[in-house]
């Protein structure tokens, strides 16, 4: 049994891991690199191995760092079988068109310059059809702590992650030579007690364990008063006569967002009159595959769905699909409650948005993400006085919040709990992190070999 590694390897995005056993070869996740110009780079290279050799892929979520790439793998060749959750599969398709649809426009806007200045055209990563293409190779679909058999000899279970809507950590029972080895892929993790999603489950004792780190070097504030501080920051901005910026990623963190204002008005905690625009249409048609998929709810979340509430609306949202009243919004001089998508704010309406409100000192924008390093939230979020938005320098002006304890990823001691209750693994190998939180994670796990692998290195086990 071997196992090799390529992408989210002492980073945080482009999750793609290959594991060989039994003759076959079983890709988990194939995520896209984001960030800046380098990221885009990144995304066009070779995998690694030949997709073409690759006879499945288990898909733990639907983010774009873990299913962006496969309409590209498809296109590179492959023809195998894509398992992931049901509620999974709905997201990814969302997440591929989506992305699709974003590099076929910055393709063509980019060579509309090209043309004007002689230069050879670009090509986008994959196009909206490459994406449709990639559809036909999800298959099987696998629920919850239910045994699914792969090959004779290797059997997989789907087990919840707490991260997102369908997402799963994967458990690998594998017998070669008359050896059977628990092989682990924890996927990204929640943490446990949050809004709408159970708490992660761990199936006991493995041999070894692929872990995410993305926090590891830190504890995320308590819930509670991260939900407090957005309702005073936005209330402090709404005496102050501005408006409120949310970048927020279109999965998992707009519906917590949603589900926690909601929560806000019934209590009287925030003003009534209060209007809140959802300017995703990505985001409004995974609000609408939420609701779908109640199978995936904590109790709390499935006694508002079974009570024939729903636990993401309320009275004065607006979901904005249209482009033309996207752009209305930007002649809201005040009042107002802008979520809108990307959360690390790389492209998408929220960087219209930032334009009109990010130079106001009456305004505000609030992070309730992760941003990576090379993203223009980064940038903010640093301390940036100035920053380039539409080859325009915009003054950062606004205050800005940054609230951590929203995160879908677990922080440094919800990890150390996960992994205590693998055995802990004989083998732990680190990933989806920068060396930062690996490094000071790798410190607090004992009884195990820690292994931080590099991008294409492969490890027999």
């Amino acid at each position: 049994m071997k196992i090799s590694f390529h992408g989210a390897d002492k980073n945080v995005t482009g999750s793609c891991h290959l594991i060989q056993c039994d003759n076959k070869k079983i890709l988990i996740d194939c995520g896209m690199y984001q960030g800046g110009h380098e990221a885009r780079e990144e995304n066009t290279l070779d995998f690694g191995f030949d997709p073409a050799t690759i006879d499945y892929l288990l898909l733990t979520h639907a983010h774009l760092d873990h299913c962006g790439r496969i309409p590209l793998l498809v296109k590179r060749g492959f023809k195998g079988e894509i398992i992931t959750t049901s509620a999974s599969r709905e997201l990814a398709k969302l997440v591929m068109l989506d992305a699709a649809g974003l590099q076929e426009a910055e393709a063509e806007r980019s060579n509309r310059r090209h043309y004007r200045l002689d230069q050879q055209p670009v090509e986008p990563l994959y196009t909206i059809l490459d994406a449709l293409n990639s559809l036909d190779y999800f298959g099987r679909t696998a629920a919850y702590e239910q045994p699914f058999q792969l090959t004779e000899n290797i059997n997989i279970n789907f087990y919840d992650a707490g991260h997102i809507l369908g997402s799963a950590s994967i458990l690998f029972t594998v017998t070669e030579a008359e050896n059977t080895r628990r092989v682990l892929f924890s996927g990204d993790l929640g943490y446990s007690n949050r809004a709408i999603l159970r708490n992660p489950q761990t199936p006991g004792k493995v041999d070894v364990v692929i872990m995410e780190t993305t926090y590891g070097d830190r504890k995320h504030k308590a819930l509670q008063p991260s939900i407090d501080e957005m309702f005073e920051a936005i209330n402090t901005t709404f005496k102050h006569g501005g408006n409120v910026v949310i970048p927020s990623f279109a999965l998992e963190r707009a519906q917590e967002i949603l589900f926690y204002l909601r929560q806000g008005l019934l209590k009287n905690q925030l003003p009534a009159y209060m209007p809140v625009f959802l300017d995703s249409p990505m985001a409004i048609s995974a609000t609408e595959i939420f609701r779908r998929h109640s199978e995936c709810y904590d109790k709390k979340t499935s006694e508002i769905f079974n009570h024939h509430k729903d636990p993401f609306g309320f009275d004065n949202l607006h979901f904005v699909r249209e482009t033309a009243d996207s752009i209305a919004l930007n002649r809201i001089k005040g009042g107002a409650v802008l979520m809108a998508g990307s959360g690390m704010c790389t492209g998408g309406r929220v960087v219209h948005h930032l334009k009109y409100n990010l130079w106001r000192k009456d305004s505000a924008v609030v992070f309730v993400g992760y941003a990576a390093m090379g993203t223009l939230a980064r940038r903010i979020l640093d301390g940036a006085k100035h920053v380039t938005l539409f080859r325009e320098q915009i003054p950062v002006r606004a205050q800005i919040y940054t609230i951590g304890g929203f995160s879908a990823h677990a922080d440094c001691e919800e990890l150390y709990d996960w992994h205590r209750k693998t055995g802990p693994a004989k083998k732990t190998f680190l990933v989806h992190g920068e060396e930062k939180s690996m490094n000071a994670l790798a410190r607090k796990l004992t009884g195990t070999e820690i292994i931080k692998p590099d991008l294409h290195s492969e490890y027999e086990l």
